[in-house]
């Protein structure tokens, strides 16, 4: 791992870009995962066809398992030693027949009730190409597989689950509502007229759903029946926020504005004009919004006043992914240029405190907790990071009072060569878990083996 400390401010990006030129891409540094994950963010067909014909040629992610994708079998390395023991602390979970699109990890937060922690938390629930989803648990080392569920079409693209319910979306522009103990269907909600992009299960049975029709659609599951259309985008949504104690709900996506609403007063709130490309990711906390963009930026928005407040420009490629640390109230920032970055107030600006080389590939996923940081990458290659808990009389860091430059790397597994689409963390339990194009799940515990 490459860790140095940077005084880059949050300048204007100095690439110029042509915003009206859709097939236009910018370029990243070499590796197989990166060129994949580049050729899916292009509208360009022919670049999505040249990148599956790469595609053919690499190996299965075989973890644990002696054979390839296709049945051949794989080669072992015996001349690193150790290797068995290293093995052991990821485990490939088996049972999609299709790409894995779609990954959740079940929060304490989300199952939390008066009688005490539900045995759900922490479950991963996946969704796939083969149109199911699944609901595994980590707990049963070997028969981690507790359920399938069966409904959709098409695609599922997003999950999210509450102490009982299971909610997907689709390509085939259904929502779908389980029953998480008996696995039953009990609701189809229609009404969108595009792919499902975004969903979420919110407090007193209702849904929030967001689509490629621009549209974002509040539920009442025990009516089946759309409350409201929240918010219209002029083009497809593919990130949403919500918080529910205030009501303000913010959607981005294709149409390169962020909006904001506030659903109580049934209004719209701002319209946040700044990026010239796509967004993909959104992070929205307290009174901040923070985006990421094509355009190779992300940006610092004031939810009161609908303003921007700081241009982080210092990435070489789309930042598809954004995170902000509650402790340090600092922001983390990923990007297709394989770099993290790591940003915090310094003097009234924002200045990057430390970049982090450590993945080759895009990175898809960035959970940040209280102490713990886990990271995930387009080539499968996972990190988890730790801050030690700061001593009286010392600092966790050694750069004057930079408190985000206080990340460490604490574990990272042994790598693999798999494309991955997306990656769930559960920082709790200290375990990662990538789905691959292959259908394999990459489960990966941080605390064995130390």
């Amino acid at each position: 791992m490459k860790a140095q400390s940077s005084l880059s401010l949050a300048l204007t990006s100095p690439h110029s870009k042509n915003a009206k030129d859709e097939d236009q891409q910018p370029t990243e540094g070499t590796g197989v995962g990166r060129s994949w994950v580049h050729s899916m963010f292009s509208r360009s067909t022919t670049s999505r066809s040249s990148s599956f014909s790469r595609v053919r040629r690499w190996t299965s992610d075989g973890g644990n398992s002696a054979t390839n994708e296709n049945g051949t079998p794989r080669k072992q390395d015996s001349s690193i030693g150790g290797q068995k023991k290293l093995q052991t602390n990821v485990r490939m979970l088996r049972g999609h027949n299709g790409a894995i699109t779609a990954l959740h990890c079940v929060t304490k937060r989300e199952v939390w009730d008066l009688v005490g922690d539900r045995e759900d938390a922490g479950f991963f629930i996946s969704g796939s190409t083969d149109c199911s989803i699944k609901i595994w648990d980590p707990s049963l080392r070997g028969s981690e597989l507790r359920a399938t569920l069966k409904g959709h079409t098409r695609t599922v693209r997003a999950i999210s689950s509450d102490r009982g319910k299971v909610v997907s979306g689709s390509d085939d522009q259904s929502v779908l509502v389980w029953d998480k103990q008996t696995t039953q269907l009990l609701e189809e909600l229609k009404g969108h007229d595009g792919p499902v992009s975004c969903v979420r299960t919110l407090s007193g049975e209702r849904v929030l759903t967001a689509s490629h029709d621009g549209t974002v659609k509040m539920w009442d599951v025990r009516t089946d029946r759309c409350v409201a259309t929240v918010g219209r985008c002029s083009s497809a949504v593919l990130c949403m926020e919500y918080d529910d104690n205030v009501g303000i709900l913010a959607a981005a996506g294709r149409d390169v504005d962020a909006n904001m609403w506030d659903i109580r007063a049934s209004r719209q709130m701002h319209k946040l004009s700044g990026h010239t490309q796509w967004i993909r990711s959104l992070r929205m906390v307290g009174d901040t919004v923070i985006t990421g963009s094509d355009d190779w930026t992300a940006r610092i928005w004031s939810v009161s006043r609908g303003a921007c407040d700081a241009v982080l420009a210092c990435h070489a490629g789309p930042i598809l992914c954004v995170e902000y640390s509650s402790l340090d109230r600092g922001i983390i920032t990923g990007s297709s240029d394989g770099l993290l970055r790591f940003w915090e107030n310094d003097d009234g600006g924002i200045r990057c405190a430390k970049n982090i080389t450590v993945h080759n590939a895009a990175i898809l996923s960035i959970n940040a907790g209280e102490h713990w940081l886990g990271i995930g990458a387009a080539d499968n290659s996972l990190s988890l990071f730790h801050r030690p808990q700061e001593r009286l009389g010392s600092f966790s860091s050694g750069t004057s009072g930079s408190k985000m430059a206080g990340w460490q790397l604490y574990r990272t597994p042994q790598k693999t060569v798999a494309m991955v689409r997306c990656i769930a963390s559960d920082l709790e339990r200290k375990r990662i878990c990538s789905g691959g194009r292959n259908g394999l799940l990459r489960l990966w515990d941080a605390t064995i083996n130390i």
